[in-house]
């Protein structure tokens, strides 16, 4: 009991009850906003997407502020610890992630905050440099080839011609559909290939009364 008891009176001296200056308030802020902002230009430089979500910009920026703040009310009281960790505990956001990459600059925006907060500011320029490194490094390796999305329409007796052709030119190929109409066939051909000149050049040497293809990107398509 004694040993709890001496644990307890060291965790509540350890909480000095002092304010948060505001001095020092501006200063966390003003790192907080540089940062975000940081984060907010990876997130548009490194993403493929042609229309972004508002929303989704101002809640990269915006949740730091909130995240530092707490923070640093944290470490000064006790109480103020224990209420925090009790509110965000009933929290619940039902909002739906489409992408994993938005959760990870969701994660980023609270270390920004957290770290910002306890005042560690390299510790969160570092990270922030590295991560930014290795996913605009991860961003333009390709494995395998780029990902493509391959429509065309055919006569009936032609279409093993012309997946014999597809065959021979990509790394793989998986037929997604097959529709049948009385001028001939329909395909939607999924593929993977790291120049799609040499596809299409192909295709138009065969008898194929018209053809698209279409690169994406995930469930993204470009």
């Amino acid at each position: 009991m004694n040993i709890l008891g001496r644990a307890i009176e060291t965790i509540v001296n350890g909480y000095t009850n002092q304010a948060v200056s505001t001095a020092q308030l501006i200063a966390v802020l003003m790192m907080v906003l540089v940062m975000a902002v940081y984060e907010l230009l990876v997130y548009r430089l490194v993403s493929h997407r042609a229309f972004y979500n508002k929303s989704f910009n101002i809640c990269i920026v915006v949740i730091p502020f909130f995240i530092a703040t707490i923070v640093m009310c944290l470490q000064s009281n006790i109480v103020i610890t224990l209420g925090t960790i009790g509110a965000l505990a009933i929290l619940r956001f039902r909002t739906a992630i489409k992408d994993p990459v938005d959760m990870l600059y969701l994660l980023w925006s609270v270390h920004i905050g957290i770290v910002c907060g306890c005042q560690l500011y390299e510790t969160v320029v570092v990270t922030s440099l590295i991560v930014t490194i290795v996913m605009i490094a991860m961003n333009y390796v390709t494995i395998g080839g780029r990902p493509f999305v391959l429509v065309f329409q055919c006569a009936p007796e032609k279409d093993l011609e012309i997946l014999h052709n597809i065959k021979e030119v990509t790394a793989k190929y998986r037929v997604k559909s097959r529709n049948y109409t009385q001028r001939g066939m329909n395909y939607v051909i999924e593929f993977s290939i790291k120049d799609p000149e040499v596809l299409m050049e192909r295709l138009k040497g065969l008898d194929i009364e018209k053809f698209s293809v279409i690169e994406y990107d995930s469930e993204d398509v470009i």
